[in-house]
């Protein structure tokens, strides 16, 4: 079994370990980054971690189960970022800035509905460093790989942050998880481009990842197929833009 495969099957394990725990929430597991029971808990661990609290400026994944990450991160008063889905318009990220949004409307611009309502689309040349990403996942383990749903797009995300300058090697990435979502340290298959994760919150605690893995530094344009950077505008011409 090959390593997409063996992927594939983890994914479809992982999404069926959730619904027969009955902590699959709306809308549903299969095919996505599952919302989960406990995520609000979840992520309170999260906020509570140093590395959150010190974080001025985040970028977060902007799925479901990790909208009440995002809502911590606003009423913290913590600039955010949300990539574009497919990363498909010349600014392929909006920013979230609560300084500028009122409170009554926090909770609203941490959907993804309301972010891009309420957030303002930005350039990779128009965006700050950020201080810490926050990913989703379909299964994490303790030496820090990740299992995304299989399109690689929060992957290609971080290699542009790096590819920009926006994040270095030593800008954490962490997720939040149910505890069925947990695997075996060396389960999971890791490529030079999947992005590892330093650290996962569960909705009792915070789990800080053995060892530090590489990640990529930027992105892999030889990896890239020719029909994913072409529907990017910012990697259409093979380089940034």
């Amino acid at each position: 079994m090959d390593e997409s495969e063996r992927k594939r099957e983890l994914r479809r394990e992982r999404w069926a370990a959730l619904r027969e725990a009955k902590a699959a929430r709306f809308p549903g597991a299969r095919g996505r980054i599952p919302n989960f029971t406990g995520a609000e808990a979840a992520a309170a661990q999260l906020a509570s971690e140093r590395l959150f609290r010190r974080a001025k400026t985040l970028k977060c994944n902007p799925d479901l189960p990790q909208r009440p990450v995002r809502y911590a991160a606003l009423k913290a008063g913590k600039r955010l970022y949300l990539a574009v889905p497919r990363l498909r318009e010349r600014k392929p990220f909006v920013l979230l800035d609560p300084a500028r949004l009122d409170e009554k409307d926090l909770w609203r611009a941490s959907s993804i509905q309301g972010a891009f309502e309420l957030g303002r689309p930005v350039t990779l040349r128009q965006m700050r460093p950020v201080d810490l990403i926050v990913t989703g996942c379909v299964g994490v383990a303790p030496d820090g790989a990740r299992l995304g749903k299989g399109g690689g797009f929060s992957d290609l995300e971080y290699a542009l942050l790096r590819e920009a300058g926006l994040a270095s090697a030593r800008t954490p990435v962490v997720t939040t998880v149910h505890p069925t979502q947990v695997l075996a340290a060396g389960e999971i298959p890791m490529t030079p481009h999947d992005v590892s994760v330093d650290g996962y919150a569960l909705p009792d605690g915070f789990v800080r990842c053995a060892k530090r893995r590489r990640r990529p530094r930027g992105v892999l344009w030889d990896r890239l197929e020719a029909e994913k950077r072409a529907e990017i505008p910012v990697l259409a011409r093979g380089r940034l833009t």
